[in-house]
């Protein structure tokens, strides 16, 4: 029996078993074998569970709360949707609105959509948005007249939407196809030609409204239109007012998902690439590096393609990493040897070369980078090879390669690993920062101690009010950062542009920099000051800094600053949540007690700092730090001249 159908018994037996909400956190390896007939039918027995089910067996279970709302039924999206969401470790708690209410749904500040409490509207507009208003006969001067008659409604629902619905929930628009029935009811080609132009433009209309501050996302449906996905069923739309096909369905219900991982910060980071086969044609060991081919032939042109597909994808902050059964010295002779591939031995973050195990090669880059397995993408044209890492390396995504280059690039890009809200500029330079890390990480192991090496690092941190271009940054901190995240609360870049705006709260800005670079945006801390004093309503750091102080230096500068700004106390609170059990601690380290108040289990610890013993910014570190715009920059504490950077 296949792989494909072994999984796909495996589903069907876990529901007639009864066992498919204990088995949850099974599904993702499981679905991951399946074709699209076979998502179908998973989808479909999927859909009938009851998410508090899956809940009470697994109370870890990422949750997505979703409601759908269109201009015509929209049922069937949900067992598309609860299946893509599935493949990615969520768990779909959804609603869908009646057919064709998505006016009223999104009007209404009463409406059952908004009651279902939503972080992700998916208001679906199908091939006959707009074409419902258009009078007969017509001319494309009334389709064009509708179609911005149209634009202005989304934007005021999309208004709507952002006034009654959860802070930080996303609305999800999309473009809608033109579909061949109307274009050629235009007999005259000049004609068809214009309404052709003007609809594009009505879909670039619809896809400039795309602005993750304002919670607002676009899906272009054309990309999936042009790959063959047939948008319409004329037969289920006159019967059953269902005017989006199936197939066209599954396909929005895959980039949703896409959509609901990246704003959740579920991003992956590092791309970990084979070589035989995969990058190059050949077998190194048997053909030389002289010999396996680049892209001068036919065939070697699918790889040169893919590369560049893989060098587009480093170019917006994705690591590139090596991992190849092959000697050392061959791999790097080879991808120096050809100058027309577009990477080299410089685009790679992490190269193993040797003959032991891919699963073990996977853990080592991710060790050596700092990052978890879970956040490594592993492309491989060996099947053996990549169920070796499925197997052993948890959580990291497997990109189904084969034998046929040409499609490497669609099979990469088919699940959006590294889909982020917005691309950032700490994202284009995280390449050339972790070469930093690497070239620090090579000094400290000369120097004499862990203390001298920090000294001559000149580590400079500016923390201030965050301003308008740094908003997208920590957002995605705030949503990707796990490690060093006191209350694990995760905002959005409308959430974050809220707070911000708001006179009354504290977003600050933490900003380093070395003798080894800028490390940019690095953290953030959230508040706000009152007769108490100043509240701290959470602090995230990257983990990429840790262990140089940074954390201690603003945490202890901030309560300088508060002792400056005359406040009584400084209050903190450590939350739980998966994976910042280590800075449980921390607040206490710096003076903080415990205080004891109303709460509930799983609230955490709450802190009270009285600001009457404060500890010194650690030395080594040049702290600049600014409570608001109006007030002066403190420098708590008197350091040697350090060397210059970009702060």
């Amino acid at each position: 029996m296949s792989g494909r159908a072994e999984a796909q018994q495996d589903v069907r037996a876990l529901y007639d078993t009864g066992s498919l909400a204990g088995a949850y956190p099974r599904l993702p390896a499981l679905l991951a074998r399946l074709d699209d007939d076979g998502l179908d039918s998973a989808g479909r027995l999927l859909a009938r569970l009851d998410p508090a089910d899956v809940l009470a067996a697994h109370p870890d279970t990422s949750a997505v709360r979703i409601a759908v709302t269109g201009r015509s039924t929209t049922a069937g999206l949900l067992p598309a949707l609860t299946v893509q969401l599935a493949r990615h470790a969520l768990l779909l708690i959804g609603h869908t609105g009646g057919s064709g209410s998505y006016v009223q749904d999104l009007a209404d500040p009463a409406s059952e959509l908004y009651a279902h409490r939503p972080e992700l509207t998916l208001c679906i507009l199908d091939p006959l948005t707009v074409w419902d208003r258009v009078p007969s006969p017509w001319q494309p001067y009334d389709v064009a007249l509708e179609a911005e008659r149209q634009r202005l409604l989304l934007a005021e629902l999309a208004g709507a939407h952002a006034a009654h619905a959860p802070a930080g929930a996303t609305l999800v628009l999309n473009t809608v196809p033109l579909l061949r029935r109307f274009t050629h009811q235009q007999t005259g080609l000049l004609q068809r030609a214009e309404l052709g132009a003007l609809w594009r433009e009505f879909n670039a209309d619809l896809l400039r409204m795309a602005d993750p501050a304002a919670g607002i996302a676009v899906l272009d449906l054309e990309p999936l239109t042009a790959a063959g996905v047939r948008a319409d069923d004329p037969r289920l739309g006159a019967y059953a007012d269902a005017h989006c096909s199936a197939a066209l369905l599954a396909s929005y219900a895959r980039e949703a998902a896409h959509l609901a991982r990246a704003l959740r910060g579920d991003t992956k980071k590092c791309l970990v690439l084979d070589l035989d086969g995969t990058l190059w044609d050949g077998i190194l060991a048997e053909d030389g590096p002289a010999r396996v081919r680049g892209a001068t032939s036919l065939r070697a042109g699918a790889f040169g393609a893919f590369r560049r597909t893989v060098e587009q994808l480093a170019s917006q902050g994705v690591l590139l990493a090596v991992c190849s059964k092959n000697d050392p010295e061959p791999v790097a002779r080879a991808l120096a040897a050809h100058p027309d591939w577009p990477l080299s031995a410089d685009d790679f973050v992490s190269i193993v070369a040797d003959w032991g195990s891919k699963a073990e090669g996977v853990a080592q880059i991710a060790a050596g980078l700092g990052i978890a397995p879970s956040a490594v993408v592993f492309a491989d044209d060996s099947l053996f090879e990549r169920e070796s890492v499925r197997a052993t390396a948890p959580g990291a995504a497997v990109v189904e390669l084969d034998a046929e280059p040409a499609l490497h690039s669609e099979h990469l890009l088919a699940d959006g690993w590294f889909d982020v809200p917005s691309v950032t500029e700490e994202d284009r330079g995280r390449a050339e920062r972790y070469r930093e890390r690497q070239r620090r990480e090579r000094r400290q192991a000369g120097a004499k101690d862990y203390d001298s090496f920090l000294r001559d690092l000149g580590i400079e941190v500016a923390v201030a009010p965050a301003e308008s271009h740094q908003i997208a940054r920590i957002a995605q901190l705030s949503l990707r950062t796990n490690r060093f995240n006191l209350t694990g609360e995760r905002l959005g870049a409308a959430q974050v542009e809220r707070l911000a705006a708001d006179p009354d709260t504290l977003v600050l800005a933490v900003r380093a920099a070395d003798r080894y670079g800028d490390d940019g945006i690095v953290g953030a801390l959230f508040g706000h000051r009152d007769a108490a004093g100043l509240h701290l309503a959470n602090m995230v750091i990257s983990c990429r800094v840790l262990g140089r102080g940074i954390e201690d230096a603003v945490l202890d500068g901030l309560l300088h600053a508060a002792v400056d700004a005359g406040l009584p106390a400084v209050h903190a609170q450590w939350r739980p949540a998966a994976t910042n059990a280590a800075v449980r601690g921390f607040c206490p380290a710096h003076g903080f007690r415990a205080v004891a108040g109303p709460g509930k289990q799983g609230d955490g610890v709450r802190y009270r700092h009285t600001l009457a013993d404060l500890r010194p910014v650690p030395a080594h570190v040049r702290l600049r730090l600014r409570l608001s715009p109006t007030e002066p920059v403190l420098e708590p504490q008197e350091v040697e001249e350090c060397t210059p950077s970009s702060i």
